[in-house]
């Protein structure tokens, strides 16, 4: 487009606002990758006959993420972080639950 500058700055996609949060963007990824762990863990061990340390990882991993994003969900700055948080929240509970259900920490 004519008469634009670009600075040549990239900005990160977490950081909608203007301003880094890097310590809120490692942990709202964090929150995503464990909780997909979790979820694909759980997805294994219910479709097989999973030996007991899947299942004891899926269930950690689901807690993990389910603690970890909801304290990062409070301390989140902007609405990118809060839907990637919450996305990881709801797979690591999928997951926990599943790990809950074949005997938890347990099995």
């Amino acid at each position: 487009m004519a008469g634009t500058v670009d600075s040549g700055q990239r900005h990160n996609i977490l950081n909608s606002d203007g301003r880094p949060h890097p310590v809120e963007n490692v942990l709202a990824i964090f929150t995503l990758v464990v909780g997909l762990v979790s979820f694909v863990l759980g997805i294994i061990i219910r479709n097989t006959h999973a030996g007991s340390a899947a299942i004891i990882i899926a269930t950690a991993t689901g807690l993990i993420s389910c603690l970890v994003g909801l304290y990062v969900q409070m301390v989140s700055h902007t609405r990118e972080q809060r839907i990637v948080i919450v996305t990881g929240i709801i797979a690591g509970f999928v997951g926990l639950a599943i790990g809950f259900s074949k005997g938890g920490f347990v099995p």
